[in-house]
């Protein structure tokens, strides 16, 4: 590249940033949402980094075109973004050719490169399919999008290292690799699942119908396979030259799945007894307006919107996240907004209103405390001891308890300090990005909420897009699934988006139909085939009405969950123990 045009690609895309990021500060001293501006911002400091990086490293420009083609194609495959999920089975293809191309120049191992062109092609596909994440904490955003590229070089640093070790195996370990990645991350404190390669088909149901069998890993095995195979054919033309009959197989691959899908897609026939379930849209923006209104008037709008909606026929109503608080869980049926909504509930006595609140437990004397236990010195010297909880209950007229769900799976930062045992010295700085230090309490197990209607999951926001997680309400009798989220802190982009089409995986997998309530975003309800019926708008405070089938029916999934997962987990480590001994053993000394 001309020097000229190098250097002025690093201050232009440097300006763009600082106006974007001024911008953003501009708007936020306003009380104003920032929308489509951290995807320019980070984009451009990103852009300008890398052509900075060139000024003093300088390389293969082919190389960094390659892996930047292969970080959109990975990226604009993603939902919401373009209509082209098929571009993810050859969004690696770039990577393995650079990895290709680096192994042979190199003559082996070169694992500083491979993570350079890696790295960079993981940051631009988290920002542009991620960088949403922003719009709720800035620097929190910034710490998800580049820590989550990192952690995605993990399994690629794997693969070229068994290439070197065990060549015939290499792409055999990059698929086991990186299903275990996925899989890893789906489980642990750090976790951020949302680019699994299996979500990428989210917006597309009628396309992975067998993920009743497979889950999103079937999914993900789909396109890493893919990928190897169109490397492949890349790899036999510049050899051969190019032969349209080695396109078959990769392209076989690619169609047979989702023919086989479109079949169970047209054949399927819904199962379970109806019922009629109403759910609410608030619409309260989170930054600014939710958490300063006053609850009384939330409650009023609550009730404006539901009183259309029910009948002497509705069975659930189904309102979002958090939607009241802060409420003690021993003292529920005595808080001013659950005593507001008793006339509702005793006009209509066969309705069971099911909610998000923010909560709290108290910790009794002697009770052994938990993880995320607090205390308080209160006026009178004594210690209060108790837990913040994300939660759902279930509301119902003449009711002497009331059913609390405590969210468990949690976002990382908001509601969770992850390894806080091993990280403790950065708990300032936590508390600086508005984290949280203690957490919020959990629950061991899923639990389900019951009535004379059935049996339903309740599922809080995060907790929606863990695919083996929600087959533990199902394993525990949820006939239905609940979804309690709130969509707002991500500004009307392509974030609440996604996470609406996540619930059609989750349907698909349980084969629940799904009732969605988002304070703002989408709500909406999804059959158990996946499609998405009756979508609100975002920014609208509305509600809405259906039936929807409660079912019994257990899938294969339901019962063994992510079990290409675990495989490719289990093959991971056989992979690395052959890779360390053969690293260790001289070549001319082995067998």
């Amino acid at each position: 590249m001309n020097k000229t045009i190098h250097y002025a690609g690093i201050v232009l895309f440097t300006l763009l940033a600082v106006y974007t990021g001024y911008d953003m500060a501009r708007l936020g001293g306003l009380g104003q949402l920032w929308g489509y501006r951290p995807l320019w911002c980070l984009l451009s400091f990103w852009a300008a980094t890398v052509l900075a990086v060139k000024v003093f490293r300088p390389g293969s420009w082919d190389k960094l075109g390659l892996a930047t083609a292969g970080g959109v194609l990975l990226a604009v495959g993603f939902p919401d973004i373009l209509p082209l999920p098929w571009l993810l089975m050859v969004g690696f293809v770039p990577l393995l050719i650079i990895e290709d191309w680096i192994s042979r120049e190199k003559g082996g191992r070169s694992l500083g490169a491979v993570f350079r062109y890696s790295y960079h092609a993981f940051v631009l596909w988290n920002i542009i399919a991620t960088y949403w994440v922003a719009n709720t904490a800035f620097v929190a955003g910034i710490f998800a999008i580049w820590v989550n590229a990192l952690l995605m070089t993990v399994p690629v640093l794997l693969f070229h290292t068994t290439r070197w070790a065990m060549p015939k195996l290499r792409y055999a370990a990059l698929i086991c690799y990186w299903l275990a990645f996925e899989y890893v991350h789906l489980n642990w404190e750090l976790t951020w699942p949302w680019l699994t390669l299996g979500n990428g088909f989210a917006e597309y149901p009628s396309l992975v119908q067998w993920y009743e069998y497979t889950g999103v890993f079937g999914g993900s095995l789909w396109v890493l396979l893919s990928n190897v195979l169109f490397f492949k054919v890349w790899q036999a033309a510049r050899a051969k030259g190019w032969k349209a009959a080695g396109w078959l197989r990769p392209a076989l691959w690619v169609v047979l799945p989702m023919s086989i899908s479109l079949a169970l897609y047209l054949r399927f026939e819904p199962n379970g007894e109806e019922r009629e379930v109403a759910v609410v849209q608030p619409n309260f923006e989170p930054h600014y307006v939710k958490f300063k209104m006053p609850e009384k008037e939330q409650i009023e709008r609550f009730l404006a919107l539901s009183e259309p909606v029910i009948s002497e026929q509705t069975d659930y109503l189904v309102f979002p996240e958090t939607s009241f608080g802060l409420v003690n869980t021993a003292a529920i049926l005595s808080y001013p907004a659950v005593k507001a909504l008793s006339p509702l509930l005793e006009k209509y006595p066969e309705l069971n209103l099911v909610t998000g609140i923010d909560g709290y437990h108290e910790f009794r004397e002697g009770e052994p405390l938990t993880r995320a236990a607090r205390m308080v010195v209160r006026r009178g010297g004594d210690t209060l001891r108790y837990e913040v909880l994300n939660a759902a209950i279930q509301l119902n007229a003449g009711q002497q308890e009331v059913p609390v769900y405590r969210k468990s799976k949690l976002v990382p930062g908001p509601e969770i300090f992850p390894f806080k045992e091993l990280l403790f010295f950065l708990e300032p700085l936590v508390d600086r990005l508005e984290g949280t230090t203690a957490g919020v309490g959990t629950q061991a197990e899923r639990s389900v909420l019951e009535s004379p209607a059935g049996r339903v999951a309740p599922v809080i926001c995060y907790e929606s897009i863990f695919g083996e997680y929600v087959t533990g309400y199902v394993r525990k009798g949820a006939q239905a699934v609940f979804i309690m989220t709130n969509d707002g802190w991500w500004d009307n982009t392509a974030g609440h988006r996604q996470h609406l089409y996540m619930a059609s995986l989750r349907a698909i997998e349980t084969r629940r139909s799904v009732a969605r309530s988002a304070n703002t975003g989408v709500s909406a309800f999804i059959n158990q085939r996946g499609d998405i019926l009756q979508p609100t708008r975002y920014g609208e405070a509305t509600a809405i009405r259906q039936r929807i089938y409660f079912s019994d029916r257990v899938t294969f999934y339901v019962v063994w969950g992510d079990l290409i997962a675990r495989i490719a987990l289990f093959g991971s480590a056989l992979l690395l123990l052959n890779t360390l001994v053969r690293s260790l053993i001289p070549k001319e000394g082995r067998a």
